[in-house]
């Protein structure tokens, strides 16, 4: 499943209501595995190249286990820390930050306090970064509307002033 079909299936699931804990839980329900996935399903299932599930390996942000010749398998663990690791990228968190979350998580349920810390942190610059997309898509649609587009419902046109042109 490429990504645009997990963002399908996510915000088909939300709906108009606020995130829930139950909607990512059905998004990252992985439980029809009943064999573990290749590098080449699992790159395919998340719209990325198998060279970026190499790089998270070696990254130490998964372990991902081998079968007898030696090609990588991905068991559900991997595949569901997968798909939370390429949501967080997606959302702009540095790999920095991503390997502390991870040693974190590896680390045991003592450092609970401090992922929650980075997570909400983390929520907080998306929360911004979605405000600065807004003004910016309400500019971009504020253009359309001057050259003659169709802007989108939100967005009130007028006639274009000089200096913005």
């Amino acid at each position: 499943m490429a990504t645009d079909e997990l963002l399908t299936r996510a915000l088909a699931m939300l709906g108009d209501d606020d995130v829930s804990v139950e909607a990512i839980h059905r998004l990252t329900d992985v439980g029809g595995m009943t064999e573990p996935m290749t590098i080449a399903e699992v790159a395919d299932m998340l719209d990325i190249s198998p060279h970026t599930l190499r790089y998270y390996e070696r990254a130490g942000l998964v372990e991902v286990g081998r079968d007898s010749s030696g090609y990588r398998v991905y068991d559900e663990e991997a595949v569901r820390r997968l798909v939370f690791l390429t949501r967080m990228r997606l959302s702009g968190m540095p790999m920095r930050d991503l390997q502390h979350y991870i040693e974190l998580v590896d680390a045991g349920e003592n450092t609970v306090p401090e992922r929650l810390d980075m997570l909400v942190e983390h929520r907080d610059t998306i929360r911004r970064r979605i405000r600065e997309l807004t003004l910016s898509l309400a500019a971009t649609e504020y253009k359309i509307a001057t050259y003659g587009g169709s802007a989108g419902p939100e967005t009130t046109s007028g006639p274009m002033r000089a200096e913005a042109r």
